[in-house]
């Protein structure tokens, strides 16, 4: 398996597409990100791109694809089958919920990858101040990707560069903390919402701070990577630059549409699936999971914050797929700050997570990240009970 360079996902060999270039060879998972490689590096794509022989079946193999059929048989069976009648209905109210934030979601999360530059986030994560742990939270806010998919850009900032401090800060703001995830909080949770949204964004940067600390003293790695930061590059500069050369046309909005397009379908390819998979979870867990079990394990306890954290670290879900399971065990707690242990503790404790900070950016650093991040998700939890109740 490869890594996409552009959005770092893992992509089949076999059945992705490729660009040679300088006798490398780059794999890609769509043809947005094979074009970014391609815009960057200055190449032609034409007569460079070598698909396999089984690419026009691909459909076949789409993951969204996959798990849309498995549900809508699953629909079609229930009318035949009683026992599948429930997770129908539990399907379907979960889908009236949800539908217009995802599309919403995708939409701007289009418009931010299409209009904001990767190099912005190259820029700025590489400075080595105290602010660039504000600009990572920032800039894991227009990130809109699958947390392992950010974790994988994360790793590659690192290698350009960027602060281990920083690294952390924007893999624990992206995920939870990024436009499209935020608007499907919302249509979960309405305005509570928000709360987790701010917990995120202080988890984020208290964390950051507390590895800039951590690096100073010694007591984690330090990135010995070469930091590729140019003084002299000015990102008002450059977006006055575009401004001045971009011409209001019917062709260019033509092409800002299409740009915003390809930007959605890239990222609907990456999540959508995964928030499928959430949702068929979150129905079932619904559906046949009698209620006292939520109330009794994952109640608005300190002993049910600590179950939901415990739930959450074994869980390996992407973190859209998880949003479906913890708006089910608030709607079957009413407790939002397990929600909020469930959300944060899958990216916090994550062993995948932990396991590729540990090779790629150091082992200490690996270590520090549950330590600094779990005290704080059980106490944002606990506010949060107390404050929603």
């Amino acid at each position: 398996m490869a890594k996409d360079p552009i959005c770092g996902m893992t992509v089949n060999e076999k059945d992705s597409l490729r660009v040679t270039h300088h006798g490398n060879t780059y794999f890609f998972c769509s043809k947005s990100c094979m074009n970014k490689f391609a815009e960057k590096n200055g190449i032609s794509t034409h007569g460079t791109i070598s698909c396999s022989t089984n690419q026009k079946k691909s459909i076949y193999k789409n993951k969204n694809f996959i798990v849309i059929l498995i549900l809508l048989s699953t629909i079609f069976l229930s009318y035949l089958v009683p026992l599948l009648e429930p997770f129908r209905i539990a399907l379907w109210e979960y889908f009236k919920i949800i539908w217009w934030a995802i599309l919403l979601g995708f939409f701007l999360g289009g418009v931010i990858d299409h209009y904001v530059p990767r190099e912005y986030i190259s820029h700025l994560l590489a400075q080595p101040k105290k602010k660039t742990i504000f600009y990572s939270v920032f800039l894991g806010f227009l990130m809109s990707t699958c947390s392992h998919g950010i974790l994988a850009l994360a790793i590659q900032l690192h290698k350009k560069g960027a602060s281990n401090a920083a690294v952390v800060a924007f893999l624990l703001a992206s995920p939870w903390a990024n436009v499209a995830v935020t608007i499907m909080l919302i249509g979960f949770f309405g305005m509570k919402a928000l709360y987790i949204v701010f917990s995120a964004i202080i988890i984020a940067i208290n964390t950051g701070l507390i590895f800039q600390l951590l690096e100073r003293k010694n007591i984690i790695e330090k990135n010995t990577n070469q930091l590729e930061y140019d003084k002299d590059f000015s990102i008002k500069k450059d977006i006055r630059s575009r401004l001045k050369k971009y011409r209001l046309s019917w062709q260019s909005l033509r092409n800002d549409m299409k740009g915003v397009y390809r930007g959605a379908m890239s990222l609907s390819n990456m999540v959508l699936w995964w928030i499928l998979i959430g949702m068929g979870i979150a129905s079932l867990a619904g559906a046949y999971v009698p209620s006292h079990i939520f109330q009794n394990y994952m109640s608005a306890s300190v002993g049910g914050l600590f179950v939901t954290l415990l739930v959450a670290t074994v869980i390996e879900v992407c973190s859209e797929g998880s949003a479906p399971m913890a708006f089910e065990i608030f709607r079957q707690t009413r407790a939002i700050g397990n929600s909020l242990v469930f959300l944060m503790a899958g990216v916090a404790t994550d062993y995948t997570e932990i396991g590729l900070l540990w090779h790629n950016v150091g082992k200490k650093t690996a270590i520090w990240l549950p330590i600094i991040t779990v005290p704080q998700i059980i106490v944002l939890g606990w506010i949060a009970n107390i404050i929603f109740k």
